[in-house]
């Protein structure tokens, strides 16, 4: 279908915001938000730690302004857009949150908007004293339009920009625009609005860098400044999705309008997985791998003498494929190599955040075990997700296994509750909070949908 066929297709979104509703969600919508906000705010709370977050924190602290949302993990109230972005910072900093988002086919697109539309939910829910079955609306209601919105224009990972700096915001806005309580055409102002700031290049990723963090985070702080705007009475374009000057033209090749529209309302997708491991999704299926065999036949470190990890092409020439060297933001760097995630895992027989740092990196013994790994590019060019992973032993034995699944997808091969809150503990003992904070905050959300005012995430938190 021609996009500019497509007249008022922000207006049918805005008329599907506008008559948003929590009676709309099934259960299991809102049993997958209240697990992607658990998963979120573990990151966030682990994100305090990581590179770069305390200069984040400091410069929203100077920035001032009303005291409206409090990032979390501090304990100062800024504007609400400048918590969302400092949340979306510290969510973002190891690569460890929610991606994938799904449709109805099952096919997923690389993506990370819950980075985006979880950040801006916390942070003016929080604002407007708004309830938690208000914010799981919001919630559910952004992660949709911007999933849709992703499959409607497709997204090449290796095609220079960053879906995470253009879905997520207008998913994001949805979000904010409905907490903000926006009406039809204030909503469709926003997302107008919100078009007008959309960005974000994937060399950050190549060139591993803290910038890869700024796309999912501007999308944030964008988000809210364009609800707040809107709601002031600030119009924006008339069909800035569908329009011939509008999103699905700028940004899609051979976009199409009905994806965004198929069901609207009667089905809900967002972010399908939830991460085992704080790295980049492309390294899991060999870190699958590699853990499978080691801890099936119990192979210690020593004992491996030659390692070879099958992928594509594609993923060998991609960002993950690249030689590994620490560089000048190791975190970045780490979550970003198939060599270092997979060495690791052969190492420790797992990869947690403690290893994302120089002291790891550094260690002689990962040098070494790099040296035994080769990455090749055997597999058939249009697979996706995939790896294989062939381990010889120095007594001789050898060993093979296939991924076409890693774990912590929901459809295939769900991380399953009780390991998302062993992740979601863990996250919070690596935030230097006490475990009695963990206990409370997964009661909370437990039964998110009742709680009358969501500021207690932030208290507890700080």
């Amino acid at each position: 279908m021609n996009v500019s066929e497509t007249p008022g297709l922000t207006d049918r979104v805005a008329d599907h915001l506008a008559a948003a509703d929590f009676a709309a969600l099934s259960g299991a919508d809102v049993a997958r938000a209240k697990q992607r906000l658990l998963d979120s705010i573990g990151n966030i709370a682990a994100g305090a730690q990581a590179a770069g977050s305390a200069e984040v924190l400091g410069l929203v602290r100077r920035w001032g302004g009303a005291a409206e949302a409090t990032p979390l993990t501090a304990a100062e109230r800024v504007p609400a857009l400048h918590a969302a972005f400092a949340n979306a910072v510290l969510m973002r900093s190891y690569d460890f949150e929610a991606i994938g988002a799904d449709s109805p086919g099952g096919a997923q697109i690389p993506s990370h908007i819950t980075g985006t539309t979880v950040s801006v939910a916390l942070a003016v829910a929080e604002a407007r004293r708004r309830s938690g079955r208000e914010m799981l609306t919001a919630l559910v209601y952004g992660d949709d339009l911007a999933a849709r919105l992703g499959h409607a224009t497709g997204f090449d990972v290796y095609g220079g920009g960053d879906n995470t700096g253009t879905i997520n915001a207008l998913g994001a806005t949805a979000t904010a625009g409905l907490l903000l309580g926006l009406d039809q055409r204030q909503l469709r102002d926003a997302l107008g609005l919100a078009v007008n700031q959309l960005g974000g290049t994937i060399a950050n990723v190549f060139d591993k860098v803290l910038a890869f963090k700024l796309p999912i985070a501007l999308s944030a702080r964008n988000a809210v400044f364009s609800a707040e705007l809107a709601a002031t009475g600030f119009s924006g374009p008339e069909d800035a999705l569908g329009g011939p000057f509008g999103y699905l033209r700028r940004y899609g090749k051979d976009s199409d309008p009905a994806k965004v529209t198929d069901r609207l309302g009667l089905d809900f997708y967002a972010d399908a997985v939830i991460k085992p491991w704080p790295s980049c999704r492309a390294s899991h299926p060999t870190l699958d791998g590699v853990l499978r065999i080691v801890s099936e036949h119990d192979i210690a470190a020593d004992d491996v003498e030659r390692v070879l990890l099958h992928v594509t092409p594609r993923t060998k020439a991609g960002f993950v494929g690249q030689p590994f060297a620490v560089g000048d933001s190791p975190e970045v760097s780490g979550a970003f190599s198939i060599l270092f995630t997979a060495a690791t895992a052969l190492l420790d027989r797992t990869l947690e955040l403690r290893h994302m740092g120089e002291p790891h990196m550094s260690d002689p013994r990962l040098a070494e075990m790099m040296s035994r790994v080769e990455l090749v590019d055997s597999l058939p060019p249009d697979e996706i997700l995939t790896a294989e992973v062939e381990l010889r032993t120095r007594d001789g034995e050898h060993y093979r296994v296939r991924v076409d699944h890693p774990l912590g997808d929901l459809h295939v091969n769900p991380l399953g509750d009780e390991r998302v809150e062993a992740k979601f503990r863990s996250n919070i003992e690596w935030g230097g909070l006490p475990e009695d904070r963990a206990d409370r905050l997964i009661e909370l959300i437990d039964g998110f949908e009742a709680l009358d005012d969501v500021s207690e995430i932030a208290r507890l938190l700080a």
